[in-house]
């Protein structure tokens, strides 16, 4: 029992953190072999599902900072994976696309995801997982709605991601 302070063990948002930490690492086992991390099957799942997206929608989507998301797209366009214009139509904003090849990794990456979070929720009864979202949902409301949920690019958004 805590005096005054936090009791972990009933604690929702510890619990929150402990599910997310557990979810990241089983995540990032299952990406490691395809040499990418998290933020790397973000970045590609935020671009299949939402063409055109800049770096920071990309940074926003993926809980990354602006410059986080900035080297991590030099890398893919580097390795051939997404693709930006030269110079901006518009301002500043560099709309990136998938290249075939990261449309491949993409497709790679969302099958791994997609079993660590059947793992994750095995014995998880689909009116249970539907309760889970909703409260989840609400909870983000309340944190992002007073506008205190903000801190360069990290903050919560409907990345519809699985972090």
């Amino acid at each position: 029992m805590s005096q005054d302070g936090i009791e972990l063990e009933t604690s929702l948002g510890y619990l929150l953190k402990e599910a997310s930490s557990a979810l990241r690492f089983a995540m990032e086992a299952e990406l490691r072999p395809l040499g990418m991390t998290v933020t790397h099957y973000s970045c590609l799942e935020l671009l299949a599902q939402r063409p055109g997206l800049s770096n920071s929608e990309l940074a926003r989507g993926a809980f990354v900072t602006r410059q986080s998301m900035n080297v991590l797209l030099q890398a893919l366009e580097r390795d051939g994976q997404v693709a930006r214009p030269a110079a901006a139509r518009v301002g500043k904003v560099l709309p990136t696309q998938l290249t075939p090849l990261g449309r491949k990794r993409r497709e790679q990456a969302s099958q791994a995801v997609r079993a660590v979070e059947v793992r994750m929720l095995a014995g998880v009864t689909p009116e249970d997982q539907a309760g889970a979202a909703r409260i989840l949902r609400s909870m983000i409301r309340s944190l992002v709605g007073d506008g205190a949920g903000g801190n360069d690019g990290a903050e919560a958004g409907d990345s519809g991601l699985g972090q």
